[in-house]
């Protein structure tokens, strides 16, 4: 479905239970919805589930960069509310959770709980060149060039090697993100700053994180977790970065736990 937000048309989807409390679930870079379909099930069964494509991606409109997480936070706020979605809760993976953080800091009483996993709250000055090799090579050679070291960021060797099936669909998902999209995006990440800022969550908060993530490793997440007061961290063993997708089982459990205690499921 459809719909005007902030100015442009948002993508998204919405199952469950009509009454229930609302999880929202925010993706990653270069991703879509569709990478929560390991979710999307469980999560039905208790709650509304609104997932959404974020500006440049799926489908959502990819306008002319610059992005900013500001804007990306907007984007948000603004589906929220024309969808009249008052207060939810927030889980959002890696470019997700950066975008959660964003919106939970400026917008304080519209979330029952945040869920951060594989995210970071600020990147080391060290990363800035990567991100700019990234968009200059999307930029040149389109996204095929990045699908490869991507994929061996996102998984475990193992899983790469068990699950080709499930591979080819993330791998799908990046190809078709519009350049224009990886782009604006990246450059909001680029600005991510909000570890300083994070002893102002009060939100009920889970951070989860595949042990094994190279991009968002452990230790940012012990960097919020030791920021957010009375947060809970959760490390997914032999996981990388898509850690939903490559632990299923124990990303459920974990996520389904927090959300009950957090708040109860309407039944």
């Amino acid at each position: 479905m459809k719909i005007k937000a902030n100015g442009i048309h948002m993508n998204y989807e919405l199952s469950g239970k009509e009454n229930a409390s609302v999880v929202v679930l925010s993706h990653s870079l270069a991703s879509s919805l569709g990478m929560w379909h390991p979710q999307i099930g469980i999560l039905s069964q208790h709650y509304r589930v609104l997932s959404y494509d974020t500006r440049g991606h799926g489908g959502t409109d990819a306008p002319a960069p610059p992005y900013t997480l500001a804007q990306l936070g907007e984007d948000a706020m603004a589906l929220l509310d024309a969808l009249d979605m008052d207060v939810v809760h927030w889980v959002g993976l890696s470019m997700g959770g950066m975008i959660g953080q964003q919106i939970v800091l400026n917008h304080p009483g519209r979330f029952r709980s945040l869920s951060l996993c594989d995210t970071a709250a600020v990147l080391p000055k060290e990363a800035d060149p990567v991100w700019q090799e990234r968009i200059d090579l999307a930029r040149s050679e389109g996204m095929t060039a990045l699908v490869k070291s991507t994929l061996e960021r996102w998984f475990t060797p193992a899983y790469i090697a068990r699950n080709p099936p499930m591979v080819d669909v993330i791998r799908r998902h990046l190809l078709a993100t519009p350049v224009d999209g990886y782009a604006g995006c990246s450059e909001a990440i680029r600005g991510l700053d909000y570890l300083d800022r994070l002893s102002e969550i009060k939100a009920p908060t889970l951070i989860m994180v595949g042990e094994d993530d190279p991009g968002t490793p452990v230790d940012a997440s012990r960097a919020m977790h030791d920021r957010i007061p009375q947060s809970k961290l959760v490390v997914l063993p032999s996981a990388a970065h898509l850690s939903n997708i490559e632990q299923t089982k124990g990303f459920n459990r974990a996520l389904m736990a927090f959300l009950a205690e957090a708040s109860p499921a309407i039944p």
